[in-house]
């Protein structure tokens, strides 16, 4: 959070908000389908990765609407997009599973009631974040029960079914095949997957 900006953070979770730096304001105990706040209080909104996890999108981003004069920002994944990356070649129903939460283009301008700009964010190749894109060039990583375990959707699937699947992975990096099919993504900088930023026009 920038220290030159006057920020409100929003945070449902009581672990979450102790784990909030000290030097940053306390979070507001709150969820987004119920903003304590007067209408157009915020120049500005923004959610990070969260908007698939709420119980009522309409009317969470009714929500966010209502307390902001200007822009909402949204950072989601594009459902879509999900089943384009090279993992489902090896775990289809991981990535299936992963994709059903997150909300369409369409169904965040129904929230909002306005049109929304999508852009593409760039992953980083060193990505420090545990998510299943971040190791588009590093598929080694995704061997490694504890890299999966950071992507939720792992834990969806039949533990049989996942170790199936790490398997064929495992094969194909140790045989070359995963090189000759993908190995230009290991000097990629950046991949431009299914993360997006939804920005109201």
């Amino acid at each position: 959070e920038p220290p030159n900006i006057d920020i409100t953070a929003v945070e449902p979770s009581g672990t979450m908000r102790s784990q909030r730096s000290s030097g940053l304001k306390p979070a507001i105990d709150a969820v987004a389908e119920d903003l304590p706040f007067a209408d157009n209080t915020f120049d500005a909104s923004m959610s990070i990765f969260s908007i698939h996890q709420w119980k009522d999108l309409r009317k969470g981003l009714a929500q966010m609407r209502r307390v902001t004069q200007g822009k909402v920002i949204l950072m989601s994944c594009l459902p879509s997009k999900v089943c384009e990356y090279w993992l489902y070649d090896y775990a289809p129903q991981i990535l299936e599973i992963e994709a059903k939460p997150f909300p369409s283009k369409e169904k965040i301008e129904d929230g909002l009631n306005q049109k929304v700009n999508s852009i593409q964010v760039p992953i980083p190749l060193n990505c420090s974040d545990g998510f299943n894109e971040a190791y588009y060039g590093r598929p080694e990583r995704l061997l490694n029960k504890e890299a999966r375990q950071s992507c939720s959707s792992w834990s969806f699937v039949d533990s049989r079914l996942a170790d199936e699947y790490v398997s064929n992975l495992k094969n194909d990096i140790d045989s070359g095949e995963w090189d000759l099919r993908y190995g230009n993504l290991r000097q990629d900088d950046f991949y431009l997957g299914s993360l997006y930023l939804f920005v109201t026009i």
